[in-house]
């Protein structure tokens, strides 16, 4: 094909007589130098990686080659360790970050597999650096949940109800072919022979799956747990937003930054709702921000009385809306909120002017219940639109105050939850486009958790790259590890400037 009037291309077997250096294809805003730095500081013995070689044996690789590899995959949305494998014998980048060093796909699945603790860690040091780096200079935290999905088909996760309901289709189906066959029989000579040996095949394959969701049901009945999955053993079946459809997955959690959008604290569950993780998570933020207080952002899925007592206790300010479970409001009748709580009388003025006194104190899942009720509500002439009873009973919890005062403070400041709203929702977003239709890849709470944590790590490498740049970024990285070195060596604290740069080049740093 004639190409000539366009740019030539060089021959694939022309040599060179100096041949191309590997750093020159690397530019210096390229984020494998961020890569290289941020885990060359790392003190990967401290965190729980194995560093010393053994004494016999081949050589293994060094866990700062892996765990550069693993960082790498994931920012390029390369978690596959076979892909990896590829991508480290023809991907020039890789070449440059691992010195053209080629582990096979065992060795790197077998990397991520053995030290889920150790990488955990790895995102926390670099969350601990974004702190230094003074970006979590806000102190609002929005923190939510989603489901992502498991390594485990809907149809193998099973609950009593669903193996009491595949048995009733498969008792059906039973019922059906054996029809089938008896019809087959009275017409013998006009079935074909091979149509009733179909009907026997289908009915020994219903024998045989009701005698293996039997068993799943008998394995459900001697656990604790209320579900049971075939695939991965810690998914759970979770509702999704979707009333016609749910996953089977986890529930991921994290906290993320209103001001810069990293994501300072995630988790990794198998319990389908927020209710009890808004203390867990909200504290988890305030620790990783070194914060003496925090504003948590939580949607009404985390409305809870004792987690946002919890919070208070912890100098956390929750903003959380109420849920609505009551249904008086939806039969038009007034709600909780209609009625005004007089602190100092204690007692509750109704929307007719009357007073609601305390009757009685019960104890409910061990928190005390105070019952508030009118004596006139016989004789009120809006009994109708109070309640269908013989009068209308008000509960309070102990510390409702705290409730109250948290949504009169919703109520002040109701921009709070779109702020919410667009912290928390785009990383979730951002992440599942990363991970694809699938979600996860591995199998078990444990590794499942080294996977998100490695995704987190990415999101927030990526994040603080578009915040500061490449190059701003390893200076600063370079900074705090001679800074963290001097640190340890009283007698070089007088060092002046270019003194310490020269001593930091003298031993590598």
């Amino acid at each position: 094909m004639p190409m000539s009037g366009f740019i030539q291309s060089q021959s694939r077997t022309q040599t060179t007589l100096l041949p191309d250096c590997l750093d020159d294809f690397i530019d210096e805003e390229n984020p494998v130098r961020v890569v290289d730095v941020f885990v060359g500081r790392l003190e990967l013995g401290k965190l729980g990686f194995k560093v010393i070689p053994a004494d016999t044996g081949r050589p293994g690789y060094h866990p700062a080659t892996m765990l550069k590899l693993y960082i790498y995959g994931y920012l390029s949305r390369i978690p596959s360790s076979r892909r990896l494998e590829r991508e480290a014998a023809r991907n020039v980048e890789l070449m440059w970050l691992l010195g053209r060093l080629t582990p096979d796909f065992k060795t790197i699945a077998d990397f991520r597999k053995d030290n889920g603790k150790a990488i955990k860690k790895v995102c926390r040091e670099f969350v601990d650096l974004c702190r230094r780096l003074e970006l979590f200079s806000g102190d609002v935290v929005a923190i939510d949940g989603s489901k992502f999905k498991a390594v485990n088909h809907y149809d193998k996760n099973f609950s009593s109800t669903k193996v009491k309901r595949r048995l009733e289709q498969l008792e059906s189906s039973m019922k059906h072919y054996f029809k089938e066959l008896e019809s087959s029989d009275r017409a013998d000579s006009q079935v074909p022979e091979q149509r009733k040996v179909h009907l026997k095949e289908k009915i020994k394959s219903v024998e045989q799956e009701m005698a293996r969701i039997n068993r799943i049901g008998e394995q459900l009945a001697e656990s604790s747990e209320t579900q049971v999955s075939l695939t991965d053993p810690d998914a759970r079946s979770m509702r999704t937003k979707s009333k016609s459809s749910g996953i089977v997955g986890y529930n991921v959690q994290t906290a993320v930054d209103a001001e810069n959008h990293l994501i300072v604290a995630h988790d990794v569950t198998n319990t389908g709702s927020d209710r009890s993780q808004l203390s867990r998570m909200a504290k988890q933020a305030k620790e990783a921000m070194g914060k003496d207080t925090l504003t948590a952002l939580a949607d009404r899925g985390y409305y809870k009385g004792e987690e946002i007592l919890a919070c208070e206790e912890a100098g956390i300010t929750p903003y959380v809306p109420k849920t609505q479970t009551s249904n008086n409001q939806a039969r038009g009748l007034f709600g909780k909120r209609d009625f005004i709580y007089i602190a100092e009388d204690v007692e509750y003025l109704c929307p007719a002017g009357e007073r609601a006194t305390r009757r009685t104190k019960t104890s409910v899942r061990d928190e005390i219940v105070y019952r508030y009720w009118c004596s006139t509500c016989g004789e009120c002439p809006i009994k109708s639109q109070c309640t269908t009873g013989k009068e209308r009973r008000i509960s309070r919890w102990e510390h409702e105050d705290v409730l109250d005062v948290m949504l009169n403070r919703l109520d002040s400041n109701p921009d709070v939850m779109a702020t919410r709203r667009a912290t928390v929702e785009h990383p979730y977003g951002t992440l599942k486009a990363w991970m694809g239709a699938t979600h996860f890849t591995m199998k078990t709470m444990e590794r499942v958790s080294t996977e998100m944590s490695l995704q987190v790590l990415a999101y927030n490498i990526k994040r603080v790259l578009k915040i500061m740049g490449a190059q701003p970024l390893m200076e600063r990285i370079n900074g705090y590890s001679v800074n963290s070195v001097l640190a340890q060596y009283s007698h070089l604290q007088g060092f002046q400037s270019d003194q310490r740069s020269t001593w930091a080049t003298s031993v590598g740093l």
